[in-house]
């Protein structure tokens, strides 16, 4: 909930205008003293205006240690003693004016004004022995000007702090949003990484296992092997989880001399074409770079994903992944001889064919683009590409 400042902050905020307003005092009490004396000489009564100019004085000097009310009131007090005795006094109630706008509630502030005019016209006029036009209106419209700028400064000064509290609520709304929106980037990206290393290595374990049991009566040493074959692959897939706790990247990338892409595609296509028999190729264009720790990332966990898709879902016999490096950008293809995708073929799972998506996703906050090609029976294309910063060099 925002609150408005108080009546006494008013002043205090408006930069300078406080200590202004105490040597506005002083200096008036002070000129009136003197004023009086130069008229006056020094009388019977000039002891006494001398003491209440003092005691105003000590009186207003006690503001930090009396409560505002009764530092108030005392003022008041004192100065209406002192114009009784010194019309000339009549001039600090300016400066009062402000004290009691500063001290009091608004409405209680313009009596205790009102109050001071009234004395002031009654000295003045007596002083004159005539009604004068002028002193009637002068203080009251000073009263008016005063108490117009305090309202005027007050509501900018309310204005100010509900604009600050208003920056502060949305600044907190934006740091909720942020962090909101980072906890739902994280999320997406776990889902990616299980998806592209968790999720396919159960899927290349469940296809070893599938062969093992196949062979297991007829063909019990090749059996074997393809069980050996999913015990590693399940290693693998540990090890990778781990990694993707820890945001690292691929366990084939980890460990490999740069660039580590081109050997870190042959090995993990060596590993699927074993596990599922489908015959894996891999041609490398251009001379390789070292493009980063995230974009090899990336690359290799988009050919894992189309070639994961090709095994389950393409029945093909072939697959070429194609890496290729030019001075602007990398280019990764993956083509099969499998019978393609149609309207129809979409999963039925809804947890299942998130796949391309996460490619896209990951593609996308590297600049990259992704482009599937297919047709019924005639097999599938996947291009993915990612441009390349100009200060990329091959390696000496």
């Amino acid at each position: 909930m925002t609150t408005s400042p108080a009546p006494a902050a008013v002043l205090g905020q408006a930069g300078g205008l406080l200590k202004a307003l105490h040597t506005t005092f002083v200096v008036l009490v002070l000129a009136s003293a003197v004023r009086y004396l130069t008229g006056h000489g020094f009388g019977d009564q000039a002891p006494w205006m001398i003491a209440g100019a003092l005691a105003l004085l000590a009186t207003y000097a006690a503001w930090a240690v009396l409560p505002g009310p009764l530092w108030l009131a005392l003022l008041v007090v004192v100065w209406f003693g002192l114009v009784l005795l010194a019309p000339s006094f009549a001039w600090c109630a300016v400066p009062l004016s402000f004290v009691a706008l500063r001290v009091l509630a608004f409405r209680p502030a313009c009596a205790v004004v009102a109050g001071m005019v009234v004395t002031v016209v009654v000295q003045w006029t007596r002083m004159a022995e005539r009604l004068d036009p002028t002193i009637v209106l002068g203080p009251a419209c000073i009263a008016v000007l005063c108490v117009g700028a305090y309202r005027a400064l007050e509501r900018d000064a309310v204005a100010r702090q509900l604009l600050l509290d208003d920056l502060h609520a949305t600044q907190g709304d934006l740091a909720d949003a942020q962090h909101q929106a980072g906890a739902l980037a994280e999320r997406a990206r776990l889902s990616r990484e299980l998806h592209d290393s968790v999720a396919q290595g159960l899927s290349s374990i469940n296809l070893l296992l599938q062969a093992a049991e196949r062979e297991w009566a007829d063909r019990p040493a090749a059996a074997r092997e393809h069980a050996a074959q999913a015990a590693g692959t399940a290693r693998d897939a540990l090890d990778e989880v781990r990694r993707v706790v820890r945001d690292l990247a691929p366990a084939e990338l980890a460990g490999s001399g740069r660039p580590a892409l081109p050997g870190a595609l042959q090995q993990t296509c060596a590993r699927l074409a074993a596990a599922s028999g489908v015959d894996i190729r891999v041609q490398v264009h251009g001379t390789p770079v070292s493009l980063g720790p995230e974009v090899d990332t990336a690359l290799l966990r988009t050919a894992r994903g189309a070639l994961a898709n090709v095994i389950e879902h393409a029945d093909a016999t072939t697959a070429v992944v194609t890496l290729t490096y030019q001075p602007d950008a990398v280019f990764l293809d993956v083509r099969d001889d499998g019978r393609g995708l149609t309207p129809s073929s979409s999963p039925a799972d809804p947890d299942r064919g998130r796949g391309l998506s996460g490619m896209r996703d990951r593609l996308s906050e590297l600049g990259g683009t992704l482009i599937l090609e297919t047709e019924s029976g005639e097999g599938t294309a996947l291009a993915a590409s990612i441009p390349l910063k100009p200060a990329t060099e091959a390696p000496s």
